[in-house]
């Protein structure tokens, strides 16, 4: 690639798009910071960083020598990503919507603007890797299997990744802070943020509770025995430990020390299901059908083969191989069942270090021959 191509850098106002226009400007090229702004719902200091961060990423800019441009799209955010987060929530799933952030906003209007800016390619902070292979662009885990965000990026397409750079891919946190350190960057030392897709650390219920009324119901376990109240199915996901205000309820059969964890949502009775021990074979599943696919080269994987597959963020790959597959939907089998798998939440698939694709999660099932593997590894433990 020529280095005096433009590129334009999302610059969120963190460490790690900071040293992405670092290092960028160090090679070379003619870069662009663009700082987005995606909310303006109750934008106010108690709850949301985007002031602070504007300033956080105008400072870097003005100590790289860069330009940097602001844009709004807080439109195109609440129609594309934050319509599908609610919807999602009213029918008892948990979505991810750093997921649908980054296909819809990240990597396509931000693209789609730089592009009009006159950009060769964008580049954003995020820890993964792209690779051209024969012709198609692969999507790569990051060096760094502790930060790589690959799984947030399985959305995107040959048209997004033929234009993006990812310029920490190769790089472990620890030493992108000393390299913002180094050159000066004000962000070297700041906090990474935790909150949701650019609406920032609010108190989650509270918010949720602008947009969805809350339904109060039961806490009951699998038998129907009523353990406790739910403020809402749409609070809670499952494996959920932490608030569930039932902590001091004993002497529900076997186990009756262990933990609680939210095993189902029984959307018709409005009942949120529990069960005791982090173990217990209602959180587990081997088997779990996808729906609004994205493979990544285009075509489905072939079915049969092996891969690694992983239902939420900090899980390692799980080996499975695709069952069945359509355009509209696949169905993973996992050689060892998984914990808490959940619908609404993405199922990433991997071949090696390759990022194929994956799907919403719709359904998960445990099949006969694992849920008794299940059992008797518990009896073997009690």
């Amino acid at each position: 690639m020529s280095s005096n191509k433009r590129i334009v850098v999302g610059m969120s106002g963190g460490v790690d798009s900071s040293v992405a226009a670092l290092l960028l400007k160090e090679q070379g090229y003619d870069v662009v910071g663009l700082f987005m702004k995606n909310w303006e719902d109750d934008d106010t200091d108690d709850y949301c960083s985007s002031r602070q961060d504007l300033i956080d990423a105008v400072s870097v800019a003005d100590t790289l020598g860069i330009e940097i441009e602001q844009v709004n799209f807080s439109a195109e955010y609440k129609e594309r990503v934050f319509r599908e987060f609610l919807t999602e929530y009213k029918a008892g799933r948990t979505p991810n919507p750093d997921v649908l952030c980054n296909a819809e906003i990240k990597f396509k209007a931000f693209l789609d603007h730089a592009i009009a800016m006159g950009a060769d390619h964008i580049a954003t902070g995020h820890y993964a890797q792209v690779r051209e292979c024969d012709g198609l662009f692969q999507l790569l885990r990051a060096d760094d299997g502790a930060k790589d965000q690959s799984y947030f990026l399985y959305r995107l397409n040959q048209a997004q990744l033929s234009k993006v750079l990812f310029p920490l891919g190769q790089l472990n946190k620890t030493a992108v802070r000393e390299l913002a350190r180094k050159a000066g960057l004000a962000t070297h030392d700041k906090k990474d943020s935790t909150g949701i897709c650019f609406i920032g650390e609010r108190p989650f219920r509270e918010f949720l509770n602008r947009y969805i009324p809350a339904n109060p119901g039961d806490i009951c376990t699998p038998d129907g025995m009523r353990v406790g109240r739910h403020n809402g199915l749409m609070f809670y996901t499952l494996g959920q430990r932490q608030g569930l205000g039932i902590g001091g309820v004993r002497g529900i059969g076997s186990g009756d020390s262990d933990a609680w964890y939210v095993a189902e949502k029984d959307m018709v009775n409005n009942r949120l299901i529990v069960v005791q021990g982090h173990d217990h074979v209602k959180l587990f599943a081997d088997r779990v059908t996808a729906m609004n696919l994205n493979w990544i080269s285009g075509a489905t994987p072939p079915c049969g083969w092996v891969y690694g597959a992983k239902t939420r963020y900090r899980q390692k790959d799980g080996p499975c191989v695709i069952a069945a597959a359509t355009k509209q939907s696949c169905a993973i089998e996992f050689a060892e069942p998984q914990w808490a798998a959940t619908p609404g939440q993405s199922v990433v698939v991997y071949e090696s270090n390759v990022c194929l694709g994956g799907g919403i999660i719709e359904s998960t099932a445990l099949t006969g021959a694992a849920a008794e593997a299940i059992r008797l590894r518990q009896q073997a433990c009690d």
